[in-house]
């Protein structure tokens, strides 16, 4: 499902216009992102929680030159289901090879 579907769908069952809707999800996508550039963690309840995680600092290769490269502490989102999001998925979705 692309962003454009989930609009749709959320306009079909709301009935609120498409604009509307795609305003709301990218003001929503927003202020997830600025919280998190912020160091502040998001929590929807019965949903998940958009965290920070950090990476420690490690050695990588530049393959090509096959030289040691240190890769520096650094911080990436991550997302983090709710319990009942989790069972949701596993009670519902098919399993897929």
């Amino acid at each position: 499902m692309r962003k454009a579907d989930l609009v749709s769908i959320i306009s079909e069952k709301t009935g609120v216009p498409k604009v509307d809707v795609l305003v709301s999800l990218e003001t929503f996508f927003t202020e997830v992102k600025d919280s998190l550039s912020d160091g502040e963690n998001v929590y929807i309840r019965g949903f998940g929680s958009f965290i920070i995680k950090k990476r420690a600092r490690k050695i990588g290769r530049h393959i090509k030159k096959n030289i040691a490269l240190e890769i520096p502490e650094h911080n990436i989102p991550a997302f983090k289901p709710a319990k009942i999001f989790v069972e949701q998925v596993k009670e519902n979705a098919p399993i897929t090879d």
